[in-house]
């Protein structure tokens, strides 16, 4: 088991943005997290990352008790938050020696993580002068950096052009054959690319999952059980 939630909550004063959600993923799947806009999948990842804490309900990652070790939980998944923070003064690969710096991971890691975003023609450019797709291979990179367990990934492919979606599907399928992938989408295609299992958000509930036989059915039929 790589992630386990059982009856998780999250209140933001009256607001409650998880109510109860309890899941399960196993290593080595690609699960799809899915729903509106304020549906909770954010706040869900952070949970799962230890970002922040869950009013009640526990949260394992291998094993591990997010809300009691979240350090240690940590040092054992890549996170790549929605908004993708990052030094746009910095050349990329001095950044990604900076990320090494605080995973205390050698540099020698770096060469491999720029070969699997296919960042190398790149490398050597500001983060500040990239296009967006590019940001967001160099936040996947970075969470790639101490070669984690399992990778969080918020709406990972916004901004990627079509040759990018095809370069990033490639390599999500690769990691995940010994890593957990969790990722949040509205694209409905990814899905059906990529994951082995997902899961509707709605109000903070969870609201369906769906198995790969499901998935397989296509874009149009996952939109359908995502408006309902």
């Amino acid at each position: 088991m790589s992630i386990l939630l059982t009856k998780i909550s999250k209140n933001y004063g009256a607001q409650k943005a998880l109510k109860e959600v309890s899941l399960t993923i196993k290593k080595g799947q690609i699960t799809g997290l899915l729903g509106p806009n304020g549906a909770g999948k954010s706040t869900l990842m952070k949970i799962i990352t230890g970002a922040i804490l869950p009013t009640s309900g526990t949260a394992e990652v291998n094993g591990i008790d997010v809300v009691a070790s979240p350090l240690q939980v940590q040092q054992s998944l890549g996170y790549l938050p929605e908004h993708n923070p990052q030094y746009l003064e910095l050349y990329v690969r001095e950044y990604l020696e900076y990320v090494a710096q605080l995973y205390k991971v050698g540099k020698e890691r770096i060469p491999t993580v720029i070969a699997q975003t296919v960042l190398g023609p790149e490398q050597h450019k500001k983060i500040g002068s990239l296009s967006k797709g590019y940001r967001q291979r160099v936040g996947l990179a970075a969470a790639l950096i101490p070669d984690p367990d399992v990778l969080i990934l918020d709406e990972p492919t916004t901004g990627l052009d079509p040759a990018q979606l095809i370069e990033i599907r490639a390599l999500l399928k690769n990691i995940a054959v010994d890593k957990t992938v969790l990722f949040s989408t509205h694209i409905m295609q990814e899905v059906v690319e990529l994951c082995d299992t997902a899961i509707f958000l709605t109000s903070g509930k969870i609201a369906k999952k769906c198995n790969r036989e499901e998935i397989e059915k296509g874009p149009a039929h996952l939109e359908a059980l995502f408006s309902t």
